[in-house]
């Protein structure tokens, strides 16, 4: 299982990147938003990647940072979700965004992603509403694609004059936020799900909010209405 790969961006296409690890050329399928936050052709970049095998075909997807690929992960084990239609999602509403939609019941968001219909959407919000707070409390544990010190590893590798590495656009302040907020309701004793979507409507409200604001916000949204 090939689970991560850093070279330099050799080509990008519309929908995949052809990166040069020491000499092989790897075609890694992105979402629009992996793309796009990718380095300029001939600097490093570094992929947490999926093998999807196929009787007739090797794929390999490619995610800045392993929060992204687990949502992938779990987006595919729904009926009907292949790695199109995950790439689709991620690319649309980003790790954050799909586990805000999941967590709140806003399938609609789901919806808007290319290719993705009004069933498939509500079908990804209803299996995956009890198993989305899981991921979502990986969200501030999970490290990103690569920092310097691995650049450091391997520029010289690479043989080429040292260029600047890529940095990732990683949700990881927001996503560590949320998943301490998460963590903090489930040791007060609300459900997974409850919990999840009281932090995801607290952090829609305030998406830069630190992990005590996240809290108290999540906690007026649980007490219980007059």
């Amino acid at each position: 299982m090939i689970g991560k790969l850093t070279g330099r961006v050799d080509h990008r296409s519309t929908d995949h990147v052809l990166l040069d690890v020491n000499g092989v050329g790897y075609i890694i399928y992105c979402s629009d938003r992996t793309l796009s936050a990718l380095p300029a052709t001939g600097q490093v970049a570094a992929l947490y990647t999926e093998l999807l095998v196929r009787e007739d075909n090797l794929q390999l997807f490619g995610f800045l940072t392993l929060f992204e690929r687990e949502w992938h992960r779990l987006l595919i084990s729904v009926q009907g979700v292949g790695s199109k239609a995950s790439m689709a999602i991620l690319g649309t509403l980003g790790a954050e965004g799909i586990g805000r939609a999941i967590a709140i019941g806003d399938w609609g968001a789901v919806k808007a992603a290319p290719g993705v219909g009004p069933k498939l959407a509500q079908r990804v919000v209803n299996e995956l509403k009890d198993k989305g707070p899981a991921i979502m409390a990986l969200g501030g544990s999970l490290p990103a694609a690569m920092g310097d010190e691995m650049a450091e590893v391997i520029e010289p590798s690479l043989g080429a004059a040292p260029q600047p590495a890529a940095r990732p656009n990683t949700p990881a302040p927001k996503a560590a936020a949320q998943a301490e907020a998460l963590s903090a309701l489930q040791n007060l004793g609300y459900a997974p799900s409850e919990a999840a979507s009281a932090v995801a409507t607290a952090a829609g409200e305030t998406p830069d909010a630190p992990t005590p604001a996240l809290i108290r916000a999540a906690l007026r949204l649980l007490a219980p209405k007059d």
